[in-house]
């Protein structure tokens, strides 16, 4: 059933909304500074936040990065090689194998997110209380926004 065109949105949330992308974007380029003192790359980074989810085949870690199948398997490679991911074949298909995070991966995710909470944090410890209660009102709000997405 085809449905109906959805209303355009006012131009005050068309400007909001990308002011709010822009922010976003910048905000997590100038925090992946601090990456490079885990150890291991931005990229290795990312794909190890996708598997906080649990373990993934390669076809779905390769689309949740937006990248290609050949491209995510040397990544994989490489991770499995420096002891971040492990491969295990699915008991019921062998032909599928999934990729799960060895608890070094997980430790060094975690430890890349605490360097980037801290840097936020002193950054946001120069501003006024009721500017950090104001960014928690928009924060809350945000993620009100985030769960209808």
């Amino acid at each position: 059933m085809p449905q109906l065109p959805e209303e355009p949105a006012p131009s005050d949330a068309v400007d909001l909304a990308d002011r709010l992308h822009s922010a976003a974007i910048h905000l997590l380029r100038r925090l992946r500074h601090t990456d490079p003192l885990t150890g291991i790359s931005a990229a290795q980074l990312s794909a190890l936040s996708v598997l906080m989810g649990g373990p993934r085949t390669l076809s779905e870690l390769a689309a949740a990065e937006q990248v290609q199948p050949p491209t995510m398997s040397r990544l994989v490679r490489e991770m499995e090689t420096a002891g971040l991911v492990q491969r295990q074949r699915d008991p019921h298909d062998g032909r599928v194998v999934w990729i799960g995070w060895t608890p070094r991966g997980q430790a060094l995710l975690q430890q890349g997110r605490e360097l980037r909470v801290a840097a936020l944090a002193r950054q946001l410890a120069g501003v006024s209380p009721a500017e950090r209660a104001t960014l928690q009102s928009a924060l809350d709000l945000i993620e009100q926004v985030l769960e209808a997405l």
